[in-house]
């Protein structure tokens, strides 16, 4: 006789089948074709370029912390795709990139991060709504964003970023339940992960250090539950320092040789003890990290001060004002190439318009939650007004840091908080109980759900030729620029701009 699953063991088989479906689905539009187009696009020859140097032990410094190139190196690593890897160590743009040149292996890992943060999410939409359909369904806003697509399927460091910023987000979750008989041990490896998770953020972008807020707000959770408390920061923050400094040591110690063709003769701005500590190959000792620590952090100071302003009014600007981000302005135009007479291939960073839209909508309806029920003294009738306000904090703390950098900033840098935005649209569906005369139970969740999934997917099949390189005409083209803020422009096609115009002559 066939043993039936208990009630526990079916609802853990949904969870797994609805996770493994979001897995598959995400795959196809994350992971397939990766190495496709096999041409460079946007900052892909700079991260190229570094990786090389990883694969080759060149000394270098950079604007970002090193771990996403490392990862851009390893996957080169294990791919092997390419006879040759060290033709542009001598440079920081791998301009001139061959034709037969590989991109898979410099593209697994970035490509493979944004695969994974799509499971991840659905754990995060599981947490905050309890229901397997209604996660897969709220997982489409990630699996099918085209711009997120695009920029993930390159070898950039965005997607690494995400994917432990999720990450973070998910244990964050798990830790910041008032469960007084949850067990002790997984407190503690959760503690250690997510020190962890936040120091793998960290040492990819410096905009990471958003998620240090999570601290704090664990803290003030778990209080007044002192063991719990000491233990959390202890181990938190011994695993952070113990895997931060170890990504960092793992970049100084593979740069022992100097390029003199690089910035600065090869030592791009390194003190005098740093140079010392390279001529006497002495990156290992301890007594010497603090000084290359202290030297690289300076570098990123030093490069963004020569990193152009915003400037709107310049022909080939591609970079936006954080306000024009959320109604996803402005496009980039990655790459693009003539297919036929009448058709073209581009590369195009563009949001999906409804993900988006449900992104912006969860950020204003988690204001008129909060702002509600603290005028009706109803917040003990919200699910999660802990959460709500959270992750509108972080949404409005990362907009408001990222506002006042003075460097030209682009699209892509609403990534974090897209997704928080999004994580806002799940607690929205989760916390709304009624519209008006409309009571809002779980199976109309599920049916709303399913209906702006629909919306969702329709909108990544239309952009979906800006998305996979695909040929298409300029008329079919213009119908995708819905809207002109997006600056959605076609080779042949007159860019036009709401709120620039050019200067009479």
């Amino acid at each position: 006789m066939s043993q039936k699953l208990s009630p526990g063991g079916q609802k853990k088989l949904h969870v797994w089948l609805y996770a493994s479906f979001v897995l598959v689905t995400s795959f196809f539009t994350y992971m397939y074709r990766f190495d496709f187009p096999p041409n460079p696009f946007w900052d892909e020859p700079y991260h190229i370029a570094s990786a090389q140097k990883y694969l080759s032990g060149v000394y270098f410094m950079e604007q970002h912390p090193p771990l996403g190139k490392l990862f851009i190196a390893f996957g080169e690593k294990v791919v092997h795709g390419n006879e040759k890897n060290d033709q542009f160590i001598n440079t920081d743009y791998a301009a001139n990139i061959p034709q037969g040149f590989n991109f898979a292996g410099y593209r697994l890992f970035p490509s493979l991060f944004a695969w994974l943060t799509a499971s991840v999410l659905f754990f995060i939409f599981l947490f905050i709504t309890g229901s397997n359909p209604l996660s897969a369904l709220l997982s489409f806003l990630y699996v099918f964003d085209n711009a997120q697509i695009v920029h993930s399927r390159g070898a950039m460091v965005d997607s690494t970023l995400t994917f432990f910023g999720m990450l973070c987000v998910l244990l964050f979750l798990h830790l910041q339940r008032r469960d007084k008989s949850s067990n002790l041990n997984a407190h503690c490896m959760l503690s250690i992960f997510l020190g962890v998770c936040f120091a793998l953020a960290v040492t990819t972008k410096v905009v990471a250090l958003i998620f240090i807020l999570l601290f704090p707000l664990i803290a003030s959770r778990l209080y007044p539950n002192w063991k719990k408390i000491s233990l959390f920061c202890i181990l938190s923050s011994v695993s952070f320092f113990i895997t931060y400094c170890s990504v960092w040591q793992i970049h100084f110690s593979n740069g022992t040789r100097i390029v003199t063709e690089l910035a600065d003769s090869g030592y791009y701005q390194a003190s005098e003890q740093y140079k010392s500590i390279l001529a006497t190959h002495g990156q290992n000792s301890l007594s010497s990290f603090p000084v290359m620590l202290r030297d690289h952090l300076k570098f990123v100071k030093h490069y963004n001060v020569g990193v152009p302003r915003l400037d709107l009014c310049k022909k080939d600007e591609n970079g936006s004002p954080s306000y024009f981000w959320p109604f996803g302005a402005r496009s980039i135009n990655y790459r693009w190439e003539q297919s036929n007479e009448n058709e073209y291939r581009y590369l195009y960073l563009q949001s999906n318009p409804v993900a988006w839209g449900l992104g912006l909508l969860g950020v204003i309806f988690t204001v008129i939650l909060l702002v509600g029920a603290c005028l009706f003294n109803a917040l003990e009738k919200l699910r999660h007004p802990f959460l709500l306000l959270t992750f509108l904090g972080f949404y409005c703390s990362y907009m408001l840091a990222i506002s006042r950098i003075t460097r030209v900033m682009y699209l892509y840098h609403y990534f974090l908080p897209l997704l928080f935005s999004f994580i806002l649209f799940a607690l929205v569906v989760a916390n709304i109980q009624r519209i008006g005369r409309f009571v809002v139970n779980d199976d109309r969740r599920i049916v709303s759900m399913t209906v702006l999934g629909l919306l969702i997917f329709g909108a990544f099949q239309f952009y979906r030729p800006l998305s996979y390189y695909e040929p298409i005409t300029d008329k079919a083209f213009s119908r995708r620029a819905i809207l002109q803020l997006w600056e959605l422009t076609c080779v042949r096609c007159q860019k036009l701009s709401w709120f620039v115009v050019p200067a009479p002559k």
